[in-house]
């Protein structure tokens, strides 16, 4: 962890944290409360949801297993911009892989007070390859 992305990088060892064992705590610890909360992918009205628990778990709940790799991770001034690449498991059994981008805004404490995450959503569409 570099004090330059220091921030960005608390929030990617939560979320590997997080994906290893399922609790969130470590990951809660890091939002400012209320926070707002997008994946865009996710029909949630005109407003993301502020629930960090809620939010977290109803991601996770889709895979079986997960990890993420982080390639690239960077911050300037309250914005910390992570890029990386999940593989895992779907609950199906079907295996995935699919990349994206989240957008972290801190606060005047360092918490995030706004997450919004975009991937490619069309790897969850792919249909698994039939066996011969």
């Amino acid at each position: 962890m570099t004090k330059a992305h220091a921030r960005a990088d608390s929030f990617a060892t939560a979320l590997r944290s997080f994906e290893d064992t399922g609790d969130s705590s470590q990951l809660r610890e890091l939002f400012a409360p209320n926070p707002e909360l997008l994946r865009p992918q996710v029909a949630t009205g005109n407003e993301g949801t502020s629930d960090v628990t809620r939010f977290w778990e109803e991601y996770r709940s889709q895979f079986s297993q997960l990890s993420t790799e982080f390639v690239r991770v960077m911050e300037s001034g309250d914005l910390g911009v992570l890029e990386w690449v999940s593989r895992g498991t779907l609950t199906t059994g079907r295996p995935i892989e699919y990349s994206g981008t989240s957008l972290l805004n801190f606060d005047d404490e360092g918490r995030i007070r706004r997450f919004a995450t975009y991937f490619d959503t069309a790897a969850f569409l792919r249909s698994q390859p039939s066996e011969r």
